[in-house]
């Protein structure tokens, strides 16, 4: 798993960018008027084609060499597989930009790890759970002692800048710790950068604190050594894929793939490749 990462914290390779961009263009073309209904999984069927978005980065959707693979990707093909259909994979960074293509038919399905919020619930039928994982706070090692940017503990972050993907769910995680640690925090949206991006820019000095999920972390620190990932801002907790609303039909073939998938031997080596 180490040596594949190392490329993407320094951008994405040209050839990565064009195979990201082939995967996209036909999306990208599709005039406004023309855009698919909200389906549901027997119109699913009948075309034959499931379509999936999902984020870019080293645990969801990337491109190693030639080959794509991924967390949610190794899923996603799994469940097609099974089900006779094809896959198509819309990568998109910002979740708003996910949110949008669900509710207007673009997408079936979000297939990142989502964090089962209520908020979330009003709007999206959550699948059952995928992945366990937290929310870590990045930031650099300590240069000495008295290192006045290193944050010790939760209560340090009051009055500090955080700096996250546009519109992603951390966004809720972090106004629920101001009111824990009774302080301001202040949060800066980023809307041309992933959670990798910007953990490389906290490793090379250019911003000081970000957050992510725990699996991306880990899997940054095997290439960018300086920084620190130890302490959470979250306990663990299921994440989940979403659908539409309107597509109960689809949400419970995939709860009755997932719970069965999950208690086999595929699922337990793909967790283990991006998780462990």
């Amino acid at each position: 798993m180490k040596k594949h990462k190392a490329w993407i914290y320094t951008g994405i390779t040209v050839a990565g960018l064009l195979a990201l961009l082939i995967i996209t263009f036909a999306l990208k073309k599709i005039p406004s008027s023309s855009l698919p209904s909200i389906r549901d999984y027997n119109d699913i069927v009948e075309e034959g084609i499931i379509r999936a978005t999902t984020e870019y980065n080293s645990i969801s959707f990337f491109l190693e060499g030639d080959t794509v693979t991924g967390f949610n990707y190794e899923l996603l093909q799994a469940f097609a597989r099974e089900h006779n259909l094809k896959v198509e994979i819309h990568p998109e960074m910002a979740f708003n930009t996910c949110l949008e293509g669900l509710n207007n038919g673009t997408f079936d399905l979000i297939a990142n790890g989502i964090l089962a919020t209520s908020e979330l619930k009003d709007s999206l039928l959550l699948t059952n759970p995928i992945a366990l994982s937290r929310q870590i706070l990045i930031q650099r090692k300590p240069t000495s002692d008295n290192d006045s940017l290193y944050i010790k503990s939760l209560l340090d972050l009051g009055q500090k800048t955080i700096y996250i993907p546009k519109d992603s769910p951390y966004m809720l995680r972090l106004r629920n710790l101001e009111a824990e640690i009774g302080d301001t925090i202040y949060i800066q949206e980023m809307d041309k950068y992933g959670s990798e991006q910007l953990i490389s820019l906290v490793a090379h000095g250019d911003i000081n604190y970000a957050v992510c999920e725990e699996s991306i972390a880990i899997a940054a620190a095997d290439s960018l050594p300086q920084i620190d990932i130890s302490i959470a801002i979250g306990f663990t907790q299921f994440y989940s894929w979403a659908v539409n609303k309107q597509s109960p039909i689809l949400l419970d073939s995939l709860n009755v793939w997932i719970d069965d998938f999950k208690k086999r031997k595929e699922y337990k080596r793909i967790y283990r490749k991006y998780y462990q």
